[in-house]
């Protein structure tokens, strides 16, 4: 040994160092175990949403590095799938232009976007309407049922109404589908003073906010759950919506925070103690 590492021109030490794998340090084994947790909590994250998440948490470290713990774990996100449509505009009631497009939003219900998905369980489909508030990405109407009908986006259209109330100027957008046009729909906004707008024909972009949405719904929470019945299916998906999205889901239009984080961000500060605000 020590003639071979003479004619090598090396020390016995270092080639006994390079024989033996380096010890991995204590603070990656933790991080790795950090990764891990992240991943199986929220598995559609990518790397760039659990970097933000451990920084939230504390963690000093960047992407690279997350997405090299990511790749040698195998943590890959979950994988999209098809997605059925629900729009039936194939009617002949009134639609109207849309004026989701041109608008610029600076605060909180100036836009609500609306949508409706199926949900698939064993042996039928529910659908799901929900109604989001553009700006902050915030579930404020939801609801859940059996049927198609305009009884379905009325329930979520009531729910909103009565958490947010119907602001001067503000805008309902949707797609052009039957349950939107409907009369008692469109009567309800009307009577609120709410103005209507509705997507082009054969342009889903005009409503891309909400169709993200619901794709996010699907992958980590619909794919990931099998329901029992309706019932079930209510409670989980309205613990998706009301406590993980809006509460704690990290959103990369809002700078990397959740929706009702965003909107707690916007109320104003309150004055020190023994300052008055004139």
């Amino acid at each position: 040994m020590e003639r071979m590492c003479y004619l090598a021109e090396v020390s016995r030490a270092g080639f006994y160092r390079h024989r033996l794998p380096p010890a991995v340090p204590r603070q990656e084994l933790v991080l790795r175990d950090a990764v891990q947790r992240v991943a199986l909590e929220w598995p559609a994250y990518g790397s760039r949403r659990i970097t933000h998440e451990l920084q939230q948490r504390g963690w000093r470290v960047n992407r690279k590095r997350v997405q090299r713990i990511m790749r040698e774990d195998n943590l890959l996100c979950l994988r999209h799938r098809g997605f059925m449509v629900t729009t039936d505009s194939n009617h002949d009631l009134p639609v109207y232009p849309n004026l989701a497009g041109s608008m610029v939003l600076t605060g909180l219900n100036q836009l609500w976007r609306a949508d409706i998905t199926y949900i698939r369980l064993a042996e039928e489909f529910l659908y799901l309407a929900v109604m989001l508030d553009a700006y902050s990405r915030r579930v404020i109407g939801w609801a859940l049922d059996r049927t198609l009908q305009d009884s379905l986006t009325i329930t979520a259209l009531e729910m909103a109404l009565t958490q947010r109330g119907a602001p001067a100027g503000l805008v309902h957008h949707s797609d052009r589908g039957v349950q939107y046009a409907s009369r008692d729909y469109t009567c309800m906004l009307e009577e609120r003073g709410i103005r209507i707008s509705m997507s082009r024909t054969g342009n889903p972009w005009d409503n891309a906010a909400c169709e993200s949405f619901m794709k996010t719904l699907k992958y980590e929470e619909v794919y990931r759950s099998e329901y029992r019945d309706l019932a079930d299916a209510y409670t989980r998906i309205g613990e998706f919506l009301e406590v993980v999205y809006n509460q704690k889901r990290l959103h990369s239009a809002l700078d990397y925070r959740s929706p009702a984080e965003f909107e707690r961000s916007l109320l104003p500060t309150a004055p020190a103690t023994g300052e008055v605000r004139v």
